[in-house]
């Protein structure tokens, strides 16, 4: 009952006026024992003398106190900036007394009042010690009994440097997190064996399975800044085969308020793990080139589609159309927008491949700008459906391409993916056909045509990463078709940057690409993802290799054999510039390719797609076979 109620007394912010009273009496006691001190301990002074200098004293704490405030501040958050109003208060009595006892040693006030400026100085030496020392007990013992004595957890933190020490003040101070800081590891040697807070210091290369089941540790927390992306993957790499959960601390860039909260703490996910350094776009001409202007997105339910139009509403623009044929997904994108109060976006359910829609929408609209991100994108899907491909990559495409340039659009942006690179299966075929048809129509018209390549996208719908995780969840296997498979990886923000990146500073005709670092072996993605959830390979949950899938390569391309590359003001983005096409026989090729489709042969749409791109060699397709006779055409 007793030590409730003291708990709620604690809870309770401290009375300025008892803090007020406490930090006198204190300055009090110090007098006293600097006096002591001075004398050794014995009573060899005039003690008449020495209590007629306590109401002096008492006044000058009062002056100082109340001149600074330094007992304004909160006791149980009590930090860096009260104790020096501590100290200031402290100089501030010091500086009184002294000035009392000189001007009364020259004017001869009371000649009782004299006291040896040795006594001064050591009292205002134990006042600073005393006062700071008296918060922080207090703190410690509010934040003792506030998280109890049951420990939750067990942790260390990965990194003995500045960010580690961050982590340690955060979780050290948070009153809900029941943890307890074991120590730190770091991979520096001379660190190791040191101590930094009273929590030691050990070296990466010591820390195994063994020394976690010995230290029952339950959880390790990585905070470095700064970090190369590869060596933060060894890290989570060796760290991930302990017995524990891994977290890390967020790049200071996503704190709140620039301040880090244990809450921000959290596991670690794929994003952290790409290999490569994000790509961070800050171009202030973005803001100028979508002011007051009509930009129409395609696709625009899907995850490139919904994160343009997310990034594009922050801009001061006229109107946004988004234009998708999945009813569902294009509605809960426009609720979204609808909860964010964002005025003039209009979602359309329509399809690309309905020229006549397309035109209506066009003529309605006036679009100055348009974002062209529809596209059907599995590769065995569209190995097994070459007609789909072609109606929505190739003549979708064409659709808006021809519709914008006879509407005066400013700029068509595509999406394009790096399949289309010396494309392998029937999807990166009709991109790579799309890209150029754009290249044809740039020559002419007032419309300046725009392709982005991108790798794969994290979380995108029907990428690995979701895959995995849901086969994590149904207890596995993973399946990867090749042990050596190998992906570029972005994230979808970062994708998006690129796109509204590649609108700005295109001037027609170019294909953007841009360092994605090191690719990412599919295998070794899998073997983190089932770490990174707690489980055990293969004891818990298995990897499968299923074998390639019809079209798909073992690596990707980003540039072509016959393509240079032209450095762009951006360090990490570049054009692509393909060789130069006879721009009317492609276009002628195209058309057939379209009737040709309408057929429905699969063969002959393939075996067309072939001739207009010889570099669509098939890989590990039923189509192989149609490669031998586009040689002979």
């Amino acid at each position: 009952m007793i030590n409730s109620v003291f708990i709620n007394l604690l809870k309770r912010n401290t009375p300025r006026w008892l803090v007020l009273i406490i930090d006198v009496y204190i300055v009090l006691n110090t007098f006293i024992l600097s006096y002591l001190i001075r004398f050794d301990f014995s009573l060899s002074f005039d003690t008449s003398k020495f209590i007629l200098q306590f109401p002096i004293v008492i006044i000058a704490s009062l002056i100082g106190f109340f001149l600074i405030g330094s007992y304004k501040g909160v006791i149980r958050h009590t930090g860096i900036r009260d104790s020096i109003n501590v100290f200031l208060a402290s100089l501030t009595i010091f500086v009184l007394m002294i000035g009392i006892v000189l001007l009364n040693r020259q004017f001869n006030w009371v000649s009782e009042f004299t006291i040896p400026r040795s006594i001064i100085v050591i009292h205002f030496l134990l006042n600073v010690t005393l006062l700071i020392a008296s918060r922080v007990i207090y703190k410690e013992l509010y934040r003792l009994l506030m998280t109890g004595s049951d420990i939750e957890k067990r942790v260390m933190i990965y990194g003995a440097g500045e960010a580690g020490m961050l982590a340690y003040s955060v979780l050290h101070d948070d009153k809900k997190n029941k943890v307890q800081i074991v120590g730190f590891i770091d991979d520096d040697k001379r660190k190791s064996g040191s101590k930094i807070n009273g929590v030691p210091v050990f070296n990466s290369k010591k820390v195994n399975t063994s020394f976690v089941e010995n230290k029952n540790i339950d959880e390790i927390i990585l905070s470095i800044q700064n970090i190369k992306p590869s060596r933060l993957l060894q890290i989570v790499g060796s760290v991930s085969k302990l017995p524990l959960k891994v977290k890390i601390v967020p790049p200071i860039k996503s704190w709140i308020d620039g301040d880090l909260n244990a809450k921000q703490i959290r596991s670690v996910k794929i994003e952290d793990l790409l290999g490569r350094t994000p790509i961070e776009l800050n171009n202030p001409i973005l803001h100028q080139e979508f002011n007051n202007k009509v930009i129409l997105i395609t696709g625009a339910a899907g995850s490139i589609g919904s994160e343009i139009a997310r990034q594009v509403s922050s801009f001061k623009y006229k109107q946004i159309i988004l234009i998708d044929q999945a009813e569902s997904e294009l509605y809960n994108l426009q609720q979204y927008f609808i909860n964010k109060k964002n005025d003039n976006i209009k979602a359309i359910v329509a399809d690309i491949q309905n020229k006549d829609r397309m035109e209506f929408l066009f003529v309605k609209y006036k679009p100055n700008l348009v974002f062209h991100a529809a596209a059907y994108k599995h590769v065995p899907f569209m190995e097994d459906n070459p007609y789909e491909a072609v109606r929505t990559n190739v003549l979708g495409s064409k659709n808006i391409a021809d519709i914008s340039v006879k509407n005066h659009v400013e700029k068509m942006v595509m999406i394009s993916t790096d399949k289309a690179v010396n494309p392998t299966n029937v999807m990166g075929g009709t991109k790579r056909i799309a890209e150029m048809y754009m290249n044809c129509l740039n020559e002419n018209g007032h419309t300046k045509f725009i392709t982005t390549r991108f790798g794969n996208v994290l979380g995108s719908n029907g990428s690995v990463i979701p895959l995995f995780q849901s086969q994590i969840d149904k207890g596995g296997p993973l399946t990867v078709t090749h042990k050596d498979i190998t992906r570029y990886f972005m994230t979808i923000p970062e994708a998006c940057q690129l796109v509204l990146e590649a609108g700005c500073m295109g001037q027609g005709g170019e294909i953007f690409v841009f360092d994605m670092g090191n690719s990412i072996k599919i295998y070794d993605l899998a073997l983190n993802m089932i770490r990174l959830s707690g489980l055990k390979y293969p004891e818990e949950i298995d990897i499968e290799i299923t074998g390639l899938r019809p079209g798909e390569k073992i690596y990707e391309e980003l540039i072509g054999d016959k393509e240079n590359v032209i450095n762009t003001h951006h360090e990490k983005i570049m054009i692509a510039k393909v060789a130069s096409l006879n721009t009317d026989i492609i276009k002628q090729q195209i058309e057939e390719l379209c009737i040709v489709n309408n057929e429905a042969d699969y063969e002959q749409t393939v075996l067309k797609m072939k001739q207009i791109v010889p570099e669509f060699i098939s890989n590990n397709s039923k189509y192989e076979k149609l490669d031998i006779k586009t040689i002979f055409y």
